[in-house]
């Protein structure tokens, strides 16, 4: 499993790339590779974004700190839902993110990392509701 918590996850590419060629190389059968990445899921993208964001904020910035990063801005919130690895918004955009990442990587599995600091657990279970009966069908459909 990559664990992809930041950054456009096309820039993996060469570490699946090594995997495979390391595998190979010292005669193993490389294993399926997947991505765990953060994400919730609402009707529309909006909804998604101003529900997430003061809670995936708080959680970022907490984290952040013991990290050394500076506090997230909203800018890059919405860098990371639209070009990131931050899976967030509708079923229909998510499931296109989701996708385009397998097919970027040559994954076989998504794991979602659902949980976002305080976010309250009805949200947080509406949005797995909207993960396992929406979004997981489409990408399946999407990748044939």
């Amino acid at each position: 499993m990559l664990a992809i918590i930041g950054g456009d996850p096309a820039r993996f590419a060469p570490y699946v790339d090594l995997y495979h060629r390391a595998s190979r190389e010292f005669g193993r059968q490389a294993k399926p590779i997947g991505v765990h990445s953060p994400g919730y899921f609402a009707a529309t993208d909006e909804q998604a974004r101003e529900e997430l964001w003061p809670d995936y904020k708080a959680m970022r910035d907490r984290i952040g700190k013991e990290r050394g990063w500076p506090p997230m801005g909203r800018d890059e919130f919405v860098n990371e839902a639209e070009h990131g690895s931050l899976y967030v918004g509708s079923p229909e955009t998510v499931a296109r993110k989701i996708a385009k990442t397998a097919k970027a990587l040559g994954i076989e599995r998504f794991q979602l990392k659902y949980s976002a600091g305080p976010l309250p657990h009805e949200k947080l279970m509406k949005s797995i509701e909207l993960y396992g009966r929406k979004v997981v069908p489409m990408v399946r459909e999407m990748m044939g």
